[in-house]
């Protein structure tokens, strides 16, 4: 039987390549004081890389700047406002990979919600997403990368919000998109289900209870998810350099129930 030799690496020359190295590295998280971008500025740390971290609110940025030390600068940046946008990169100089998780909205069913409030996911979640990555695509390494935010929902309606749906969906299909235009620049998206964190910590503690309920029920490993494991799949998109236009569900199995 003929022997064909496999390399480790894309270049033949079989020295080993740890993809989750990221010395050297600018990681830019909107929504990194809090949640998941936290998680991710932590792995991003430990991994030799830097974060600079973006939001709205200073004391928790300096507070998440703290816990990170010498590798984390941060500066206030409000998603929905372009000028503010435009500003936050200007004091960039370069961007190795971007993730946004900042976003404000309402959800709700068609019929009860304002023509204002069903925007609201588009007006915050997607186009503000939309607006980072505009901005910051000058400043984006070649061999860099973009992580887009969606929802599980996307794929497997959890209630009666429609239009939240079709902007997890519309997040999804703007990766596909971006990851062409932009490429060689790496775009893909992550797509979590529920998530047990900063996010529902801020929730009554009944509507709370009722949603890992039934996320339990309708998961087929039963659970909610950490930060942490959501962190994970976004450093992973990061590090792949094979990775791009892709959409990855770290939801327990929910869209397959």
């Amino acid at each position: 039987m003929s022997q064909v030799r496999v390399d480790s690496t894309a270049d033949g020359s079989g020295a080993p390549n740890d993809a989750g190295d990221l010395r050297g590295r600018t990681v830019v998280l909107i929504g990194g004081g809090s949640g998941i971008g936290l998680r991710v500025a932590h792995r991003v740390v430990a991994a030799g890389g830097r974060v600079v971290l973006g939001g709205r609110t200073a004391a928790r940025l300096t507070a998440a700047a703290a816990e990170l030390g010498d590798a984390a600068r941060w500066q206030t940046v409000d998603t929905g406002d372009t000028a503010s946008l435009a500003a936050f990169f200007d004091g960039i100089d370069r961007v190795d990979h971007l993730f946004t998780t900042a976003a404000s909205y309402r959800v709700g069913p068609m019929r009860e919600l304002s023509a204002a409030d069903a925007a609201s996911p588009f007006e915050s979640k997607f186009w503000g997403q939309y607006h980072a990555v505009r901005l910051a695509a000058p400043k984006l390494a070649a061999d860099g990368s973009v992580v887009l935010m969606s929802g599980a929902a996307s794929a497997r309606p959890a209630g009666l919000a429609p239009a939240y749906v079709a902007c997890n969906a519309a997040i999804e299909g703007l990766g596909r998109g971006l990851a062409v235009e932009l490429a060689p620049v790496r775009v893909n998206v992550i797509s979590p289900g529920t998530v047990d964190g900063h996010l529902w910590s801020n929730r009554p503690d009944l509507a709370r209870a009722a949603a890992f309920d039934q996320y339990r029920r309708e998961t087929l490993l039963g659970r909610p998810a950490t930060e942490d494991e959501i962190a994970h799949s976004v450093v992973y998109l990061f590090t792949n350099t094979f990775t791009t236009g892709s959409t990855l569900y770290p939801d327990g199995g929910y869209t397959l129930r």
